[in-house]
């Protein structure tokens, strides 16, 4: 019997693909379906998922003939899953052996909507364990608390935003009709997940072990320069500060709004380095949306502020100089 479904999203991942696969097959919580779904990768990485399929019948392969996008990926995952429950892993990331045997145990003593685990950051030199400020309990059943684990990413980012650290009942996303929403180029976890919290009858349980390894390579499309991906990030923030707004939540929606203006303003940074006087301009007006709201949540950090301030002042010909 399946009783975990595990959806991973295979783009262009050739180097990595085989340690992510090994390190889930390697799980101690055995009885799981891994499912690969191949967005028409243009090397190898298609290929190395038949070939692990062909070694073990738990990997189910799907190859789109054409690229479609993360959420997309992920949306046909959840069309072919069997398991009782659900969770994400990315092709280029790796798990610890127990983690889906924690988040099982999590979800089945507690009841809920879904788990959740700490996590690591890892690059080519060095594996960060991402630690809460604030210490969360294991069970959380108030939609507020949910809400601001997942989005007060300063303090909880040892619970953060992203699916792959978490595991979900199946019979509750298809209760909601959960899906991820495929417009989205980057920030479909956050969005995601905020839909999740803002459901009547979501709850959760956590453990802050790390057992999740975020890898971080340069090539990743959160470290894109690209502006265009940057500005359908903020299009996704302005989309969850919606929300809350509309469901009472105006208090949490400040650590999205101090989000937003930080990318807008990471941005501006990158515009500056690629001598890009329009894109610098038009983060800046991005920026300046929710600068109140930044100043007031980083009034204790005063490298922030003079960080966030230079960059609304300094021109290109200033920085060449």
């Amino acid at each position: 019997m399946v009783q975990i479904s595990v959806i991973v999203p295979v783009y262009n991942v050739e180097e990595y693909v085989g340690k992510c696969l090994d390190s889930i097959l390697a799980q101690t919580h055995t009885e799981l379906e891994i499912i690969c779904v191949n967005d028409a990768s243009t090397d190898n990485s298609g290929n190395i998922c038949d070939e692990y399929a062909l070694k073990d019948s738990r990997i189910k392969v799907f190859h789109n003939e054409t690229n479609k996008g993360v959420s997309a990926s992920r949306n046909i995952g959840l069309v072919h899953m069997t398991g009782k429950y659900v969770g994400f892993v990315d092709a280029d990331d790796w798990i610890e052996p127990d983690m889906y045997e924690v988040l099982y145990g999590l979800i089945e003593k507690h009841n809920v909507s879904f788990s959740c685990c700490g996590l690591s950051k890892d690059t080519d030199t060095k594996i960060v364990c991402l630690k809460n400020e604030n210490e969360i309990p294991e069970k959380l059943i108030s939609q507020k608390d949910i809400l601001t684990c997942i989005l007060r990413r300063d303090y909880y980012c040892g619970f953060n935003t992203y699916c792959w650290n978490k595991l979900y009942a199946s019979e509750f996303i298809n209760k909601h009709n959960l899906k991820f929403d495929t417009e989205m180029a980057r920030g479909e976890d956050v969005y995601f997940n905020t839909i999740v919290a803002l459901t009547d009858d979501c709850s959760c349980a956590y453990s802050d072990r790390s057992l999740y390894h975020y890898y971080q390579r340069s090539t990743s499309a959160v470290n894109s320069n690209s502006i265009s991906q940057r500005l359908q990030a903020l299009s996704m923030y302005k989309k969850v500060i919606d929300l809350l707004v509309e469901n009472g939540y105006e208090d949490i929606a400040i650590w999205i709004k101090r989000q937003y203006a930080f990318l807008a303003g990471e941005s501006a940074e990158k515009a500056i380095e690629n001598n890009d006087d329009s894109a610098l301009e038009l983060m800046r007006e991005h920026m300046e949306k929710y600068a109140d709201e930044y100043f007031e949540v980083n009034s204790e950090y005063s490298d922030r502020v003079e960080w966030f301030n230079k960059l609304l002042v300094v021109n290109i010909k200033q920085k060449s100089n």
